[in-house]
């Protein structure tokens, strides 16, 4: 048996989504944390680019060479930019500004720019990022530069600006938006050719800053299209399936037939395994016509794995350590911790990339083109060190003759951060290193000593948890918990408080960028609740030591602990009271239910106890606020969110029955009972229970009564799940049910709530029919959204988010039920 290993970053994620359908919004090849998460956007995995999660390409290739004729079966060459006038992101450049009005013509290169300030860009009100602090509402701007050759092809415009803006060159308008832009975007010069010349040229921008943030930066590029080797066909994918914690692709490359794995061992009873740094692509190739041929495989990994924009320099070096043949890149600049904010890349710490030396393995560092170009001639170099941006680790593996008997081998990808996040001013390791004492070569080791044993593992956990899942809520249901299972887990960072408390630390992915976020958590806790309840206490600890500490003094819940990576306080700019007081004590409730004791919410007693009696004060009615679902905007008197209060109550009480303090268990318990009889009053409209107390004609998903049923605390009458339940029915459209009366997009977490609310198999079914549609059949092609449009099953925000966590609710009422930790209903 052949074996080879790479180190990449976390561990390889992908999910089962659909076996039979096989198709998939985005497919996850390698999940470890938020910063290490690399996908397949297209349907074929030699369709284009892998990227990360955000979007960014970041390349793996992969080549079988078949009796000297190369067959790509991963990856495929991307475009690239030459630069011809620098942004931010390459250098520094000083530019002539002013903030008020300028005289007409000032756009043009004729215009005397002579009393106008110089600064450097890029310009903003980000202190951290900006060269040039603009905090006014106009900026204009004039760049000077100079070219040789105005005869360019494939011109862009490269730019990054918030707010509205208007760009001009030599006088002539090329580019005007209203809105902003929160990464570069590349916009065509192609009909404007004659606005460039040869010698000296003005850029000048004006750009208006309407609310938010500030921003500018700009440059110029050509655009290089990659040469496609012909030598190199394009091998032909047969299949690929989906499971918990494994994609699968076949392929025919000629006269071999090659099965692709991609294995991430993210078993949550396991935390030394799941939080290891490594994963595994494994590979086995076979003669598909009876006769032996001669075969070698080729896997990239691009350098761009370790940085936040391409034109980041990077150092790449091979060395040997534990009977490893490794090579290993990272930034040259290594800032770490130095950004933080939601469209990033990890731009410190390392990728690896390394095999068994008893395997012989070719192993060198060149440009991509270079790098397949090489291979598919046989002319492999082995540099082994380089400096420079965009370079690729290569690895070639000598196969043995190959026949009707599958040869296997496999590969390690791995990922050192060095540090994690930032929590309270401290710089915590991730946790497999979280005293300092581990290093990302044992860890390598471990993995390859384990593989036979961790992917048994694996392949048990995936046939275990989708039986279970079946048994629960069907096929369609099954593959939906599936196809959230990694995006759910690696969407977090796992660490260590100074104080020795397990951090599991999520971040609002295309969200806003929070660290920690408390209503985060709440949708994401079934799935950590079923297979290990402490990951659930590891979102809830940094909230509760923020209050606890004397840091956070108000008397509700705080929002979130900062900007990820940075978890140094609330970054959000508007508390939700209601909704994260009423969040973390359900969940502590949870909890309890779950371990069959309450030791976690007494250690929390005094926390939690100041947020109930908010609740109970405040959040029946609940005043003008935002909830958890913010995108919405602010409610009054909204229905769902006293809902989360009563059931917030009604925890509470139960928490201080399991302690056995049975006055103030009472207390709280008839507190909650009097306030479903007011809700169930003021809340009804006929056959539903309205959007708010005061807007008659109006529904919407009551998701927050699903734990009332699922911890059986016997609040509310079933007749109330029933007539919400036989509404949703009729509200439906093609792609799930809306959120609300007021749009028609929709959560896909909250429709699996609120169809866990059903006392029958068939009506659950019908709920979750049309999600299963928009996860298999969505036009929007990025890792699973959770708010979509129910009409068109298009993407309206959010990706990759750890939300679909909660898709389990459903498994978590039968796991509870089953395990005889509630009651017999129904």
């Amino acid at each position: 048996m052949k074996r080879i290993l790479i180190v990449v970053g976390v561990l390889i994620q992908v999910q089962f989504l659909f076996a039979q359908l096989q198709k998939a919004p985005a497919y996850p090849l390698i999940n470890h944390t938020t910063y290490f998460s690399v996908w397949s956007f297209t349907d074929t995995l030699n369709a284009s680019p892998t990227k990360h999660w955000t979007g960014a390409t970041q390349s793996l290739v992969g080549i079988l060479k078949v009796d000297g004729k190369s067959y790509r079966f991963m990856g495929e060459m991307d475009k690239s930019y030459k630069t011809i006038l620098p942004a931010a992101d390459e250098t520094t450049y000083s530019v002539k500004y002013t903030e008020s009005q300028p005289a007409s013509g000032w756009e043009n290169g004729s215009f005397s720019d002579a009393s106008w300030k110089t600064g450097a860009a890029p310009f903003g009100d980000n202190d951290s990022r900006a060269k040039t602090k603009w905090t006014s509402k106009d900026l204009w701007v004039r760049r000077t530069f100079t070219v040789q050759d105005a005869n360019m092809q494939n011109l862009y415009l490269k730019i990054q600006h918030d707010d509205n803006i208007e760009v001009y060159l030599n006088g002539k308008e090329i580019y005007e938006y209203k809105g902003w832009i929160h990464k570069y975007k590349y916009i065509p010069l192609s009909s404007f050719a004659d606005a460039l010349k040869k010698g000296t040229n003005i850029l000048a921008i004006h750009i208006a800053n309407t609310a938010g943030g500030s921003w500018l930066d700009e440059g110029l590029v050509v655009e290089q299209q990659p040469k496609e080797n012909a030598a190199i066909a394009k091998a032909t994918q047969t299949n690929v399936v989906m499971n918990a914690t494994q994609t699968i692709y076949n392929f025919t490359c000629g006269a071999a037939d090659l099965k692709l794995t991609f294995t991430s061992p993210l078993l949550m009873n396991d935390l030394a395994l799941m939080t290891r740094p490594v994963s595994y692509i494994s590979f086995a190739v076979k003669s598909n016509d009876g006769a032996a041929h001669d075969a070698q495989l080729y896997f990239g990994a691009a350098t761009d794995l370790a940085v936040n924009v391409p034109t980041q320099p990077v150092k790449a070096t091979k060395y040997t350590s534990n009977n490893l043949a490794i090579l290993k890149a990272g930034t040259v600049e290594q800032p770490v911790l130095q950004k933080k904010g939601d469209d990033l890349r990890i731009d410190w710490g390392y990728v690896y990339v390394a095999a068994p030396q008893s395997e012989k393995p070719a192993q060198s560092v060149a440009s991509p083109q270079m790098s397949i170009d090489n291979f598919s001639s046989g002319k492999m170099a082995q540099t082994g060190e380089a400096t420079g941006k965009q370079l690729m680790l290569n690895t070639v593996l000598p196969l043995s003759k190959i026949n009707s008997t599958e040869q296997e081998t496999h590969v390690l990808v791995g990922y050192d951060e060095i540090y994690g996040v930032q929590y309270f001013g401290q710089n915590l390791r991730p946790y497999w290193n979280k005293d300092g004492n581990a290093t990302i070569e044992q860890q390598l080791a471990l993995a390859e000593n384990d593989y036979q044993e961790v992917m048994g593992k694996c392949e048990a956990f995936n046939k275990k948890m989708y039986d279970d899942a079946v048994k629960a809520g069907g096929e369609e249901y099954a593959k939906l918990c599936v196809a959230a299972y990694r995006q759910a887990i690696s969407a977090h960072q796992t660490v260590e408080s100074p104080q020795g408390e397990l951090l599991f630390m999520s971040k609002e992915n295309f969200s806003n960028g929070s660290i920690n976020t408390v209503d985060i958590t709440y949708p994401s806790a079934p799935l950590f609740l079923i297979y290990n309840p402490d990951l659930l206490k590891g979102m809830m600890n940094g909230i509760f030591y923020y209050s606890e500490s004397g840091k956070w003094t108000k008397p509700f819940a705080a929002h979130d602990l900062g900007t990820y990576p940075l978890a140094n306080g609330q970054t959000y700019g508007e508390d939700m009271p209601v909704e994260e007081s009423g969040n973390m004590i359900i969940l502590a409730g949870a909890i309890a239910k779950r371990e069959g004791n309450a030791d976690y919410a007494k250690k929390h007693w005094k926390s939690l106890s100041t947020w109930v009696n908010f609740l109970v004060k405040d959040g029946f009615d609940p005043a003008n606020q935002l909830s958890t679902d913010d995108f919405a905007g602010h409610l009054a008197r909204n229905t769902n969110l006293s809902v989360k209060a009563i059931v917030g109550i009604g925890c509470y009480a139960m928490l201080a029955d399991m302690l056995g303090d049975k006055a103030t268990a009472q207390q709280y318990h008839d507190t909650a009972i009097a306030m479903v009889a007011r809700w169930q009053q003021m809340a009804n409209d006929g056959d539903h229970f309205a959007l708010t107390f005061s807007d008659k004609n109006t529904w919407s998903q009551k998701y927050n009564l699903v734990w009332d049923k699922v911890l059986d605390l016997n609040l509310f009458p079933e007749s109330v799940y029933d007539k919400e339940v036989n509404f949703y029915l009729t509200k439906q459209n093609e792609f799930g049910l809306p959120l609300d009366s007021r749009k028609t997009y929709t959560k896909s977490d909250w429709i699996l709530w609120s169809a866990t609310l059903a006392n029958n198999n068939e009506d659950f079914k019908k709920l979750v029919d049309p999600v299963f549609k928009y996860a298999t059949e969505t036009p929007t092609r990025v890792p699973l959204s959770d708010w979509h449009e129910t009409t068109t099953g298009k993407q309206v925000g959010f990706q990759a988010r750890s939300v679909v966590g909660g898709y389990f609710m459903k498994l978590l009422d039968y796991k509870m039920i089953n395990n005889n930790e509630a009651a017999l209903r129904r």
